[in-house]
């Protein structure tokens, strides 16, 4: 998802308390474009004798797992069902144990079986697979028999070099390979950027496409992330790429297929939008139910060339099997999986050998929980526990305690509690005159990855902040930056959480304690923001002033939306955001006095 999307600084310091690393520095370039034959069927029997006319083949695809091998915790861990009775239940899912399950058995019976992914499979990741660059997920992915994935702009997150080794393999070029006598792969699917090409050459950075085949079955798959990732990534993470179109990409790769012989063709695409109603089992269909969805992905879906027969989409963490008319006015399967492996979709897509093509008026699809109450999947339970092996003496470290959850990515408040504690943790770290002498900090909300939770899963003992829990909340480890910034130019930068990029889906800044302000939802644009109630510490802002202004690097740079933040003068860099973070949860909180959910009163809103 479009957050906080920053490169991992992991330390040598940090990384050598995880054993035994060796070196290795070399990386492989990145692969060519062109098509790939990948159809191994997943284990299932290939046909004999004659041959019907049309065949259902399966395509299982999910979204934006974010390096999640265990189950997330607390409310960012659940999917809300809709009942019969119109009540909406909570049920705790996710973890590629119950995933790796959940796929395989789906399979079972379907000898025509592809499984795609669309987009931000690592990145802002848990410890267990951020401390690690994201290998341990992609050996999970390996072993799920993913087939083909678009890259999301977290896969972005550490630079194109880095993207180019998760695919090829290789050690990483600092910290060198994890695990003596062993070498990371690689991953043994390819990423699809068919919209990231290098700006010194103009040529695709990654495979545009691939072509999955069995039997005489040809579906292809184009990949791309969403054009605005270099709004939500920062500079050094896209240096030296162009991102482009994400309609006239697909459309000219669907040419190029079809030009091939290939004439079924789904596409996968890291953007999306919202449905109607939170509850993955809503018919966005149904007879009343309106567009069913909106945002970005309804134009770019409106706009895709009637040759692509289904689009797999992500982003936005939202759960949706919606159709969308095609440009030729043909309805069209769009779907979503939420996130972090919660669910993934089943669809089926009936092909006509004669024509080579999918009858578009028999797709079905449907999305699915990954519970918890099926069995676990042995070779995802061993891969984690080898991981956590290596992890352990940095992740157990408590940092802190807690007396009953702390909700962030949880949280549905556009005011969350832990963005509070986290904006306090950054005032309070930077506010030291030789720290920057910060009067004001701001958080982007989708920076907040996780919830802090009372009782979570391990060792330790009820309401302990352990190092792995507060990295989960914190996976980027940018570096606080301490800004000038005017009066105005902060009144501005309120104003934008609402208007400008982010109207239509307003990005809420958490705030630090001392800054109030009423945010009017009756109106519209710049004008939800009600200038004169804007106070801190009691007084009003004055434009003309100048203010020392903590934020992170993703931030300061204008990210997200926020271009009155990145006109900051004066910078100094500071700790991680990490770093600060934990400083605050030792220094507010004791087994015996633990810290417990701020109040959210700095934001009024009027709805």
């Amino acid at each position: 998802m479009s957050a906080n999307v920053q490169k991992n600084r992991m330390t040598r310091r940090v990384l050598a308390a995880a054993a035994g690393l060796a070196t290795m520095g070399a990386l492989v370039a990145a692969m060519p474009a062109g098509a790939h034959d990948r159809g191994h069927g997943h284990g299932h029997g290939h046909g004999h004798g004659h041959k019907p006319r049309t065949v259902d083949v399966q395509l299982l695809s999910f979204n934006d797992l974010h390096g999640n091998l265990e189950p997330p915790a607390g409310s960012a861990g659940n999917v809300s069902e809709t009942q019969p009775d119109g009540t909406v239940k909570a049920i705790p899912a996710g973890g590629v144990e119950y995933l790796a399950t959940s796929l395989r058995t789906a399979r079972k019976g379907n000898p025509y079986s592809v499984t795609a992914a669309g987009g931000d499979m690592v990145g802002a990741s848990p410890l267990l697979s951020g401390l690690f660059h994201d290998e341990p997920t992609i050996e999970a992915l390996n072993k799920l028999d993913l087939d083909v994935t678009a890259v999301g702009n977290h896969e972005f997150d550490e630079g194109a070099t880095e993207l180019a080794r998760l695919q090829n393999g290789g050690c990483h070029p600092v910290e060198g390979c994890y695990e003596k006598g062993k070498k990371f792969k690689g991953a043994d699917f390819p990423y699809l950027a068919a919209n990231v090409t290098k700006e010194k050459t103009g040529k695709p950075l990654l495979k545009p496409y691939t072509v999955w085949k069995k039997n005489g079955v040809k579906i292809g798959f184009i990949g791309v992330t969403l054009e605005g990732t270099p709004d939500i990534v920062t500079a050094n993470g896209v240096k030296g790429l162009k991102f482009h179109d994400e309609v006239e990409t697909i459309n000219k790769y669907a040419r190029e297929l079809d030009r091939k012989g290939v004439k079924s063709i789904v596409a996968l695409i890291h953007e999306g939008g919202a449905p109607a109603s939170t509850s993955y089992n809503y018919d966005c269909d149904s007879p009343g139910a309106g567009d069913g969805i909106s945002g970005p992905i309804v134009d770019i879906a409106k706009g895709i060339t009637p040759k692509v027969d289904a689009l797999v989409t992500g982003h936005t963490h939202q759960a949706y099997v919606c159709t969308v008319p095609d440009p030729s006015g043909k309805p069209r399967m769009v779907t979503s999986a939420s996130s972090f492996g919660k669910l993934y979709t089943d669809t089926t897509l009936t092909y006509d050998r004669r024509t080579n093509d999918i009858v578009r008026t028999s797709v079905k699809s449907a999305n699915h929980i990954v519970t918890r109450d099926q069995p676990k999947a042995a070779d995802m339970t061993s891969l984690i526990s080898r991981w956590n092996k290596l992890a352990a003496p940095i992740a157990n470290k408590p940092q802190g305690w807690i007396s009953a959850d702390i909700n962030g990515r949880g949280s549905t408040a556009l005011e969350k509690p832990l963005g509070n504690v986290i904006a306090d943790a950054q005032l309070e770290g930077l506010a030291p005159a030789d720290k920057g002498g910060a009067e004001v900090a701001f958080m982007n909300p989708g920076g907040i990855r996780a919830d802090l939770v009372h009782k979570a899963s391990g060792s330790e003992g009820d309401g302990v902040v352990t190092y792995g829990e507060a990295f989960t909340v914190q996976p980027f480890t940018n570096m606080m930056n301490v800004v000038d910034l005017t009066g105005a130019q902060l009144v501005a930068a309120l104003q934008q959480q609402v208007s400008g990029s982010n109207e239509a889906s307003p990005k809420i800044l958490q705030i630090s304690k001392g800054l109030t302000y009423t945010l009017d939802l009756t109106k519209t644009g710049a004008a939800r923001v009600v200038t004169d109630s804007i106070k801190l510490n009691g007084e009003a802002i004055d434009p003309a002033r100048t203010y020392r202004v903590a934020m992170n690097e993703f931030l300061a740079g204008g990210g997200d939306g926020f271009p009155a933040l990145g006109q900051g003068t004066n910078k100094l860099v500071g700790a991680s955001d990490l770093d600060v973070f934990n400083a605050y949860l030792a220094a507010h909180s004791s087994a015996t006095a633990p810290l417990a959910p701020p109040a959210t009163d700095r934001i009024t809103v009027v709805q």
